[in-house]
């Protein structure tokens, strides 16, 4: 784990937030700026910096998190859908050097919803 990582200091609860769903290698929490209601991050207990440092044995514990966050997350927005959204390197909008997944809640109506920033 890095020292100066927000999700590394979150994974060691150096920095309080709720749980949604956690599993060995991976915890979901709701994103500190979110984009609509219920927007969540699944984020991986381990640092690494991108999807592609991430080993693929760690891809079905994953996979756990994203459904069984967006599910819950369905459940109780009221969602009708939702999207999953990972963003690597700098020039496709990645902020946090961290592996993680938004999970974006999705009502009918809802709007478009931007997620690149521009680098």
């Amino acid at each position: 784990m890095k020292d100066t990582c927000i999700f590394c200091k979150i994974i060691r609860e150096e920095i309080p937030t709720k749980k949604i769903y956690e599993n060995e290698n991976f915890l979901s929490i709701p994103d500190a700026n979110p984009r609509v209601e219920g927007h969540s991050l699944v984020i991986s207990k381990k640092h690494f910096e991108n999807i592609l440092d991430m080993p693929t044995s760690l891809g079905q514990e994953l996979i756990d998190c994203i459904k069984k966050t967006s599910l819950k997350l369905m459940d109780e927005k009221k969602a009708k859908g939702f999207n999953v959204i990972n963003n690597n390197f700098k020039v496709a909008g990645q902020i946090v050097k961290h592996v993680h997944f938004h999970i974006i809640p999705r009502k009918k109506d809802d709007g478009e919803i931007k997620f690149i920033n521009k680098s």
